[in-house]
């Protein structure tokens, strides 16, 4: 019955299923090419770096995939509660989304493998050119690096998907319809408000203390502070999000209807645009810290460091945020393929197709910039110790152009990804869709 189950679901909700494997394919292609790197030669002092970028890309991979897991898991409540309405029982609703998981991250982690010796190829062609790998040296493809492809993405994912269904799994059928057709549960639950809050804490503590540190150690646990800030924002969701979402909304809110009802959704849908922010917030969080360090030791010094590992620095700050970036343009998508149903409302009575596509580019401008606030947060948190301990400010330079083209960047990333499922939500009539769903 669990296998039944959790075909009918993927039928049901083909985004989800989707979006799924989308994160654990990119997650293990860049698991894969990581640690590839790490057991190839390489120059003195490169290790390190290369085990730096390993355990970046082992935790982004984590993050980002059981973020998506649980986006699509939440989508299938209602699902799910029918289910144990007509007698299944928590075991079997918890197998079957643990089967959901398997089927979409297998094949997706094995293909993520192949791809991420590719990438590795190509990333140490770059670092002979660069000498970072001595002349001559030959890569040489690592199988070790599959087992960890399909311990990042399929266990993760299935830990993801039963632990967003546990709770959901043991209630009572009736509260579980109550809560699928109000949107979920109204709190965050005490373990994940618990944790949430002693990751921002911590991070927050880290930072303080960091600034009294020389600029070698202040570097070193920089990384721990934004991974302990990204975490932390993650977990509260809603709560951290929702204050920086009002006071966004309150101002786009006053630029006309289309824009007042922007932001009344946002308002009203708490968790579905905090999954939206999130992995937007990670993508500016990490591409501005590292950017930011190095347009500030430039402007500070007159360089910004060693030409080779500048390059090898860039390039896995590109792998990893534009990692990010498909992984949030993949849960913007599922979270604007949800609302389908909200879309073909507002055709039904009365809406006109422009006055839609507005109010959809109004949200993405809302999402877009409760993200660079929170995201510029992190990354000046995060920055602040290093800066102070290297430069004695903890206030980074960066050029007008290079902010511009974060927030622009991250401005046509989600109109993309939330316009185009509106979009063809608008090409079918509109009572088909409400019929649909």
């Amino acid at each position: 019955m669990s296998i039944r189950l959790a075909l009918a679901s993927l039928r049901a909700h083909p985004p989800a299923f989707i979006g799924t494997a989308v994160a654990a394919l990119f997650a293990s292609t860049v698991v894969s090419a990581s640690t590839m790197m790490l057991m190839v030669p390489t120059a003195p002092g490169t290790g390190e770096i290369a085990l730096v970028l390993l355990v970046g890309s082992v935790y982004m991979s984590i993050f980002v995939v059981a973020s998506t897991m649980g986006t699509a898991i939440a989508q299938q409540h209602r699902e799910l509660a029918l289910v144990r309405a007509v007698g299944a029982r928590p075991g079997q609703i918890r197998r079957a989304v643990a089967v959901q998981a398997l089927a979409a991250s297998l094949p997706a982690a094995a293909a993520g493998f192949a791809l991420g010796g590719l990438l590795a190829r190509v990333w140490f062609g770059g670092m002979v050119t660069h000498g970072l790998a001595p002349a001559g040296a030959e890569f040489r493809f690592g199988w070790l690096a599959l087992p960890v492809c399909l311990a990042v993405a399929a266990v993760t994912s299935t830990v993801a998907a039963v632990l967003s269904s546990l709770r959901f799994s043991l209630l009572r059928p009736a509260r579980a319809l109550a809560e699928a057709s109000s949107g979920g549960r109204p709190g965050l639950g005490w373990p994940r408000a618990v944790l949430g809050l002693v990751a921002v804490a911590g991070g927050a503590a880290l930072s303080v203390l960091l600034q009294r540190q020389p600029a070698e150690k202040a570097g070193q646990g920089a990384f721990l502070v934004l991974i302990l800030f990204c975490v932390g924002t993650g977990l509260l969701g809603p709560r951290l999000i929702g204050p920086a979402a009002r006071l966004v909304s309150a101002v786009t809110g006053r630029m006309g209807g289309s824009a007042r009802l922007a932001m009344l959704n946002v308002r009203s849908q708490p968790r579905r645009f905090a999954a939206a922010v999130v992995p937007l917030v990670l993508v500016v969080g990490f591409g501005f810290t590292k950017i930011a360090a190095r347009t500030t030791a430039e402007y500070r010094t007159g360089s910004a460091g060693t030409a080779s590992e500048v390059w090898l620095d860039y390039c896995g700050t590109a792998l990893y945020a534009g990692f990010a970036a498909i992984a949030a343009a993949n849960t913007l998508a599922m979270v604007s393929f949800e609302r389908r149903r909200d879309v073909a409302l507002l055709r039904v009575v009365g809406g006109q197709r422009r006055q839609v596509r507005a109010m959809a580019a109004w949200e993405a401008l809302t999402v877009t910039l409760t993200a660079l606030l929170l995201g510029g947060a992190i990354g000046l948190a995060t920055l602040a110790p290093l800066l102070r301990a290297a430069f004695g400010s903890p206030f980074p330079y960066v050029p007008w152009p290079v902010l511009a083209g974060i927030a622009a960047g991250t401005l046509l990333l989600t109109l993309l990804s939330t316009g185009l499922p509106v979009r063809a939500v608008m090409r079918r009539r509109a009572i088909s869709v409400v019929k649909a769903t």
